[in-house]
């Protein structure tokens, strides 16, 4: 949206760095094409279980709570988006990304490599099984530390959206600079009804719905 200002969060100097300082600007129709990554054709469909608590078949379990997270993702009438293309990624057990830039001195897991991908079903459903990430300190020098979270990319058509899942009662939660950022959007990305699995390889389950325009969607970096 032409002259949009995009507000600078107290975060752990990512949006600083990230947010423009100056109003944006509408690309013209003629030139979106050279910008946008267009994608044809469309990945082959296909749902399924998309399994993060194990680096292959056969191999041993993560370390850490296993847990479900499935859900829906719609537009802003309802509609489901389908055949989405959704990456996710967090960190281990132990509060620490399976990434080179991650150099923290928490314990890497050899068996969790905490990112995946899977494609929405027709109905815009997806499921997949994870470990619970925990807990890493985001800036030392004030003591602040980051609440559980899963990262979420959906890429449907020539649009990527980039949000985070969270787990409601979580002791950080309420320090978090996204928490601060996104004030009442920020409900919606807080998970906390929980629900038994259907299979013994999971602890519990987690919904997080997922609404991507309109007056309901989540909040998106």
């Amino acid at each position: 949206m032409s002259g949009k200002i995009l507000r600078i969060g107290p975060t752990d100097n990512t949006s600083d760095e990230r947010t423009p300082r100056s109003p944006l600007l509408a690309i013209p129709k003629t030139a979106r094409r050279g910008f946008a990554p267009w994608l044809n054709p469309r990945p082959a469909s296909g749902t399924g279980l998309l399994d993060l608590t194990h680096i292959a078949p056969g191999k041993p379990r993560a370390q850490g709570s296993a847990i479900e997270v499935s859900g829906r993702i719609s537009d802003g009438y309802g509609r489901p988006l389908r055949r989405a293309v959704i990456e996710v990624w967090s960190a281990n057990t132990h509060g620490r990304y399976a990434h080179k830039d991650d150099q923290t001195d928490y314990e890497l897991d050899p068996d969790f490599i905490g990112m995946g991908k899977l494609i929405s079903d027709d109905d815009g459903g997806y499921v997949f099984h994870t470990i619970l990430p925990g807990h890493y300190i985001a800036r030392p020098d004030i003591g602040r530390w980051r609440p559980r979270h899963i990262h979420f990319s959906i890429l449907g058509g020539a649009s990527r959206l980039i949000t985070q899942m969270y787990f409601k009662g979580d002791p950080h939660n309420d320090t978090d600079p996204m928490r601060i950022l996104m004030g009442d959007k920020w409900e919606a990305l807080q998970v906390g009804k929980e629900y038994a699995t259907a299979d013994n390889t999971t602890d519990v389950g987690y919904r997080f719905d997922i609404t991507v325009a309109g007056k309901d969607a989540v909040f998106f970096e």
